[in-house]
């Protein structure tokens, strides 16, 4: 049965074909013809050519060639040279060892950018191959080679992200099938062997930088579903079913997704994989329904509110999702949050999920318990926290909202309890002129080298992302239900002299530093943090010890959150 609602995929993409038209240099006089990075080109913002814009192939390709509704590009010769223009340029600015720069000049990024843009050329050129010049045909395919032998080498700059290792498949997959290469083919074996290592095959998650992220493991479905598509390796199916199956999870009664849940805080959904899965998954085709009726609410991560260098990936997924959309079956199974009263943990992930008969509950406690508490009938988020966050004398910032492997996590039914040390926040780092001088300085003294290049990324993304900076301030978060009342408890205790100068409990807050999250959602409306009084953060300097206590009665209408607040002696 197809859905009403499957309009909606091309609804939400085809307007902000003119947005990225609009970010495109079209001037065949300019000698940056053909780029779509607006900042570079015409704002002079930017001093280095941004590789990753030019992903935006891919959709002018898609729109040129195929009958959306409402698609005023199809057909249209202009938009068929403004699509190999793109290519021509993304060629011209390409590292000789095959990669390209994307956050910084000399980045030579291994997967994001040189992966991504490679496998949206590639696929615009399989879309326009028969009508592109030959030498331009040649150049693109030249590039996209070397780009795939440089892909396929693996990883040399500590990318713990199993969403890029499941790109890195895709794109060297998609080169096997342009150009025929055996050793493109058994690079691809290697890089999908490489992957497996970041995925969990009993739950079905995959790692992204030291946890489990459902926005990014949906973009893992949708990479992954696209080899499918024309490898039907049954280890690829079984990654994906299962991948699907996990994400179900964070599939929420308000029709949001992922969030805060997540070690990078992301709430898109990669809706393609899920389209190509629904063939044979009745799992996906429940998710991709859920979030296909958010979307057209407005609801997930929409176009509209993404920044330019994501627009560029969101809109030729959903143009995807339309063309491989999948009719539905009569029925379809109910998701988790709609399920019977269950609950399961997850152990390697540390992730809890159950349901009562009236309330869904989903946390992530190696994440220090973050916690989401929805009403199923109504769909509200009647509890929403995501930890504790404070600001020590001396000015350092710390949170129980990070994955730390030393947290103590113990689960009992309804019942879970997380324990460990808040970590002090390293990404509130900013630029000055002097800073920006000195990094462009290293830059150009050492980019010149991939394996330097390589190293510096890797120690900037543990600087500003990983790793764990406890502080002397030690935290037990226990959740439990207890009749009608979900109780959410956080016991503290400061540790030496230290003191605290301000402590806040519960909202919606991120602290990891990723560019593809932060966007405002409707449902931050009807969240609340609990600022802690100067009397209590007086208290807990004093008594080493502080208990907060907040209940939501689960039996009643539109509930409501009660905040109490103990000071114990540490006695």
């Amino acid at each position: 049965m197809t859905s009403p609602l499957r309009d909606a995929y091309a609804d939400r993409a085809i307007p902000h074909v003119a947005r990225i038209l609009s970010l495109q240099d079209r001037n065949p006089f300019s000698p940056t013809y053909g780029s779509f990075n607006r900042t570079y080109w015409l704002d002079k913002t930017d001093d280095f050519p941004n590789a990753l814009p030019q992903f935006a192939v891919h959709t002018l390709a898609m729109v040129y060639k195929h009958a959306f509704p409402g698609n005023l590009y199809q057909g249209k010769v202009k938009v068929r040279e403004w699509a190999i223009a793109g290519m021509d340029y993304w060629a011209s600015i390409q590292h000789k060892e095959g990669s390209f720069d994307e956050f910084y000049p000399y980045e030579r990024g291994w997967v994001g950018p040189s992966a991504f843009t490679t496998y949206a050329v590639l696929e615009a050129y399989h879309l326009l191959k028969d009508e592109m010049p030959e030498p331009v045909a040649q150049r693109v395919l030249e590039a996209a080679r070397k780009a795939a032998l440089f892909i396929a080498k693996g990883e040399k700059e500590q990318d713990l992200l199993a969403n890029h290792h499941a790109m890195a498949c895709l794109a060297v997959w998609k080169a096997y099938e342009a150009l025929g290469e055996p050793t493109l083919k058994a690079g691809f074996e290697r890089l999908f062997e490489g992957f497996l290592r970041y995925h969990d095959k009993e739950e079905g998650w995959s790692v992204e930088y030291d946890g489990v992220d459902p926005g990014y493991l949906s973009a893992t479905v949708s990479f992954l579903g696209k080899v499918y598509q024309t490898n039907s390796d049954p280890a690829i199916r079984d990654v994906i079913t299962r991948s699907a199956e996990f994400c179900s999870y964070f599939a929420y009664p308000n029709g949001f997704y992922a969030g805060s849940l997540g070690s990078r805080n992301t709430m898109h959904f990669y809706p393609h994989g899920f389209e190509v899965l629904a063939r044979e998954s009745p799992v996906a085709t429940a998710v991709a329904e859920h979030n296909l009726e958010a979307l057209s609410q407005g609801k997930l991560v929409p176009p509209e509110i993404m920044a330019d260098r994501y627009l560029f990936y969101r809109v030729p997924e959903l143009l995807l999702a339309y063309l491989d959309y999948t009719p539905r079956p009569s029925s379809l199974p109910p998701l988790p949050c709609r399920q019977p009263p269950t609950s399961r943990y997850f152990p390697g992930a540390r992730v809890f999920a159950a349901t009562t008969e009236t309330h869904y509950v989903a946390a992530n406690l190696a994440k220090g318990g973050v916690v989401k508490v929805f009403d199923k009938a109504s769909g509200n988020l009647v509890l929403n926290d995501c930890g504790l966050l404070a600001r020590l004398e001396n000015g350092r910032v710390a949170t129980s909202q990070w994955i730390d492997p030393s947290y103590q996590c113990q689960t009992n039914g309804l019942t879970w309890e997380v324990s460990g040390h808040l970590n002090a926040v390293p990404s509130n780092k900013l630029f000055s002129p002097m800073k920006t001088i000195i990094f462009r300085s290293a830059l150009i003294a050492v980019g010149w080298n991939p394996r330097l290049a390589h190293i510096m990324k890797g120690r900037i993304r543990k600087s500003l992302m990983l790793g764990q900076r406890p502080v002397p301030l030690a935290f037990k978060r226990n959740f439990r239900i207890e009749g009608g009342t979900a109780i959410l408890e956080d016991e503290l205790h400061l540790e030496g002299n230290h003191k605290i100068a301000a402590l806040s409990v519960g909202d919606e807050f991120f602290v990891r530093y990723v560019p593809q999250s932060r966007y405002f959602q409707a449902q931050e409306l009807d969240i609340q943090g609990y600022p802690i009084t100067a009397q209590d953060i007086a208290a807990l300097n004093r008594e080493k010890r502080l208990v907060i206590r907040r209940a939501v009665a689960l039996t009643t209408p539109n509930s409501s959150v009660h905040q109490q607040l103990r000071n114990q002696a540490s006695s």
